[in-house]
């Protein structure tokens, strides 16, 4: 997913006041797990979540607390044992410790350096030392460590990126690491009606949005305002030309037959951790003969293929084939992090 350091690294550039909050350790039951993460300004969340509700309320005022008064970082143990079913207190039995800093610009190196390195495709470890003083205050330093530093006794590191989980290290447990991975990338094959409203979800999503049309007036920000990227090209060499690894979801909605066919043809063979194409049941046989029949691919690789695109849900307006599309991304995105060992 599009990682919350990215939209941090961006508000530190731009010089907001901002605190972040991440949960170090959670026990018992908990709404999120170590390593989700919130951005706080003095008057709202603006990113992320630490699980909402009675939680998130209590924390965010802790951090606006922080932000106005110029205090330093702090860590603060939250319950989770109240028993009022109206929703005034939390019930859900465990307890979280979650470390709000009111001053992430302190470490903007650490921060600009893991955009800049998710930015060109890479993955690594945001380690936190968490030290205390003995006037009773924390001290915060972040450090970005790259997968291509990693050297074989960086055991523990590649423990962390294998699994995916946010932990405090077994060595030094003062110190916080966080798996940090680029978003996946959703590349939609056509910019009509579809397209668009795929691309708006898929924004909403944490998704990188890339969209491909050869026309001019459907390929342009005013009709794609959700989109990270749009490339006004001919689809099939556009999408031939990309690199489609696990991380790339590919979603084929052209304007007709013959140019999802070409579409297809481009990726169907690719690394692509999702490809789905949208069709009628009739249809979609007839291409998977076609392939087969010229040897454009293999059963197999065909049978890969989503489609029609979409879980069943009846669906049957522009917005709710979107929501279908949008489902069985996040199914796919899901089942390809467990597969991985990575964070969804």
């Amino acid at each position: 997913m599009k990682n919350i350091y990215l939209d941090l690294a961006a508000r530190i550039r731009k010089k907001e006041r901002v605190a972040l909050a991440v949960i170090l350790e959670t026990k018992g039951s908990a709404p999120q797990g170590a390593g989700a993460a919130a951005i706080f300004s003095p008057r709202k969340l603006v990113a992320g979540t630490i699980g909402g509700g009675w939680l998130e309320a209590d924390v965010f005022q802790k951090a606006a607390d922080a932000l106005r008064e110029g205090g330093g970082p702090l860590i603060a143990t939250c319950s989770l044992r109240g028993e009022d079913v109206e929703g005034r207190e939390p019930i859900c039995g465990g307890e979280v410790r979650i470390l709000i800093d009111p001053a992430p610009e302190r470490n903007s190196g650490a921060f600009f350096d893991l955009a800049d390195s998710l930015g060109r495709g890479g993955q690594g470890v945001l380690a936190t030392s968490i030290a205390g003083t003995r006037s009773g205050k924390i001290v915060l330093i972040r450090n970005w460590i790259p997968v291509e530093s990693l050297t074989s006794s960086d055991r523990e590191i590649k423990a962390v990126l294998a699994d995916g989980r946010a932990r405090p290290a077994k060595v030094r447990p003062s110190v916080f690491l966080e798996p940090v991975f680029p978003p996946a990338r959703l590349i939609i094959a056509g910019a009509g009606h579809i397209g668009r409203a795929v691309a708006h979800l898929g924004r909403l999503l944490d998704f990188d949005v890339t969209v491909i049309d050869d026309r001019r007036e459907f390929a342009n920000k005013k009709n794609l305002p959700d989109a990270d990227h749009i490339v006004c090209r001919e689809i099939d060499p556009t999408l031939g030309e990309t690199p489609l690894d696990g991380k790339a979801y590919v979603v084929i909605v052209t304007r007709g037959h013959q140019k999802d066919t070409e579409a297809l043809r481009a990726c169907v063979n690719s690394g692509a951790g999702y490809i789905g194409m949208i069709g009628s049941r009739s249809k979609i046989a007839l291409q998977r003969r076609e392939f087969i029949a010229r040897k454009w691919a293999t059963a197999g690789a065909f049978d890969r293929v989503h489609a029609p695109i979409g879980l069943p849900i009846r669906s049957e307006t522009v917005q709710e084939i979107a929501v279908s599309i949008a489902a069985e991304l996040v199914l796919a995105r899901r089942r390809n992090a467990d597969r991985k060992g990575e964070a969804g």
